[in-house]
């Protein structure tokens, strides 16, 4: 690993406090996390991803591989240099992608998150976080809602761990009650429930959209699609009644699709709110309360005007986050990711909203 100075190490000054809610951190190798494993599981593969729609360019930043060699996002102080120190971020909420919700072997998908989890554990959250800039996301496989649990019990208190995490590829959207004991294990530790685009369509998950795409870019634009499915579900379903304190993050889905869902949802509910009686408010009313989404990718339109309106519609000085998905290729660098926006606004986007979430 790269070694830096304490002058080197000292963070770029920067206006505002910055919490980057979507960082992704990989292992410098499969053995890391095979020493997490019974002997049992080592022949199984532990590597999956987007097979059906492979990246037709780069996934990464050019310049994200460390100079050592080490895999991208896998070593701690090129990270640091390139991400925290550069910008001056406070926390990075860490998302390490296991892919665990498309394998159709609940059993093992279960303990491939265990060990996913061990590992985050012992090196990010671990040895790599002496000053505790690095906070981790409990990865669960959602196949066997119980065993889920009881896994966020396992880490429940954990000083860095702070939400629970879980693809958005799944067999069922997630207001169905057969989640119910993962919510209820949430709301008990006062964990967000965070789910991250990416496995919808694959292994055992349904595809969101109709059909299946032909293209990489038909298959990540409709990434939306697919949250607004889960997004409807929980509200209608009664998720935000049946667990009060229940917050959910909406990762790396896009951001503008919100106000026009939000309407169309208030305008049914109005014709047909009889047929839901366990609702207390009109959907949207929920948002505020239990809903946060984070802002990469930020759709922009040719004329910054209207996606400042476009924010002022969603609220989104109350329920958007700040993230950058990096080492990824569309990484949004915090400096420009937004157009001039109002300073309460950009503050909350930035630091307040994820300091209140995840009690930092």
């Amino acid at each position: 690993m790269l070694q830096q100075t304490k002058e080197e190490r000292k963070p770029k000054k920067n206006k505002y406090g910055i919490i980057d809610c979507d960082v992704h951190v990989s292992p410098q190798s499969l053995d890391e996390i095979r020493t997490h494993l019974d002997p049992k599981w080592h022949w199984r593969p532990l590597v999956g991803g987007r097979d059906l729609f492979a990246h037709p360019t780069y996934v990464n930043r050019t310049d994200a591989k460390p100079p050592n060699g080490l895999p991208v996002a896998s070593d701690p102080d090129f990270l640091r240099k390139q991400l925290i120190d550069e910008y001056g971020i406070t926390h990075a909420i860490l998302l390490h992608r296991a892919f665990c919700n498309p394998l159709p072997y609940a059993e093992f998908a279960t303990v491939k998150a265990s060990a996913f989890n061990n590992w985050l554990d012992e090196t990010w959250l671990g040895k790599y976080n002496a000053d505790g800039v690095f906070k981790g996301s409990i990865q669960i496989a959602h196949q066997n809602p119980v065993a889920a649990a009881r896994e966020i019990e396992r880490w429940a208190g954990h000083p860095h761990f702070v939400q629970v995490l879980s693809d958005s590829g799944s067999r069922a959207p997630y207001g169905n009650p057969i989640y119910d004991p993962i919510f209820e294990a949430c709301q008990k530790h006062n964990l967000p429930f965070s789910t991250h685009v990416g496995t919808d369509g694959m292994g055992i998950n349904l595809q969101a959209s109709s059909g299946f795409p032909t293209h990489y870019i038909e298959w990540s634009t409709a990434h939306c699609i697919g949250y607004q499915t889960h997004l409807v579900s929980m509200l209608i379903e009664g998720v935000f009644e049946r667990f009060p304190r229940l917050k959910v993050v909406l990762v790396e889905g896009g951001v503008s699709w919100m106000p026009a869902l939000l309407w169309r949802l208030d305008t049914l509910y109005e014709r047909y709110r009889s047929e839901v009686p366990w609702l207390k408010r009109k959907p949207s009313e929920y948002i505020r309360d239990h809903v946060r989404i984070t802002s990469q990718p930020l759709e922009r339109p040719d004329q910054d005007k209207h996606l400042v309106r476009m924010l002022e519609l969603m609220d989104a000085e109350n329920i958007l986050m700040f993230s950058s998905d990096y080492p990824h290729w569309d990484f949004d660098n915090p400096r420009y990711a937004f157009p001039r926006i109002p300073e309460s606004m950009r503050r909350r986007i930035y630091f307040e909203n994820a300091k209140e979430l995840y009690g930092l």
